[in-house]
């Protein structure tokens, strides 16, 4: 792959993006430390903060990706710079996954930068794009849960450890959707390449609904156990419990009573 020209200010980090990441640190510290008067609210907008860095992240990952594999325009777009206020989508990629994680303490897939295929030849090109954004969610996933599979909780605060073993469920949870075979989600744009034009053809028009119908899937008892029986035993893998995610969610949505965080070591 060859770096394709893009002036320096496209690629310079918006300074929104540079406040969201310093939230995530003060507030990541005053969890660890227990300096704010209310840990909850510190939980909360730690990883709310955390979480939309990792959406930034993710189409980034896109952008990068399809800049060298021959779509400069991504440059001009504003793309590189991490802002989420440039994405063709902004209440898909940030607002949308934020209140999904509020609600539910789902990792909802963003996914709003608009990529001139016509630009990129080869299909391992088009499939890398695809794929770069999930396999971001993967890594972050890795490096939130590090402490666990590393044993090395020592020392590491009780409210921090819960903070991270929610948002490791959050990346978790993103990786999966984003990484299955559906329209309109990447698992899709990862094989799309690979299948004949009638086949794509087919599938094309679905490709609007493709998030709307996994999450009505979801609302299936039977598929939503199934779902989040694998969410566990992938975190179980990775050295967390279920009940530090549940406590975790509970300590974020901290304007609820707490019931589990209560009686949580």
């Amino acid at each position: 792959m060859t770096t394709a020209p893009v002036r320096s200010g496209d690629r310079k980090v918006s300074p929104v993006f540079l406040g969201i990441a310093a939230v995530a640190a003060v507030t990541g510290w005053a969890t660890w430390t227990g300096f704010a008067e209310q840990p909850g609210l510190a939980v909360f907008l730690f990883v709310t903060a955390a979480w939309i860095v990792s959406l930034c992240l993710h189409e980034y990952a896109h952008a990068r990706t399809a800049l060298h594999s021959g779509d400069i325009s991504v440059g001009a777009k504003g793309y590189l710079t991490l802002n989420p206020v440039k994405y063709t989508h902004a209440l898909l990629s940030i607002v949308l996954p934020v209140l999904f994680v509020i609600m539910g303490g789902i990792g909802l897939p963003g996914g709003a930068v608009f990529i001139e295929r016509g630009r990129i030849r080869g299909r391992w090109k088009h499939s890398l794009i695809s794929a770069a954004g999930p396999l971001t969610n993967v890594l972050f996933a890795l490096v939130c849960t590090a402490p666990f599979w590393l044993d090395a909780l020592d020392g590491v605060p009780r409210d921090f450890r819960l903070a991270l073993a929610f948002l490791a469920l959050l990346q978790v949870t993103a990786s999966i959707l984003n990484f299955l075979p559906v329209p309109g989600l990447d698992g899709y744009g990862v094989i799309e390449p690979w299948l004949s034009y009638h086949v794509r053809r087919q599938l094309e028009p679905l490709a609007p609904f493709g998030l709307l119908i996994v999450f009505a899937l979801l609302w299936i008892p039977a598929v939503n156990g199934v779902f989040f029986d694998v969410i566990d035993a992938i975190l179980r893998g990775l050295g967390i419990d279920e009940f530090d995610t549940a406590c975790g969610f509970e300590l974020y949505r901290f304007w609820q009573t707490a019931e589990i965080c209560a009686v949580s070591p």
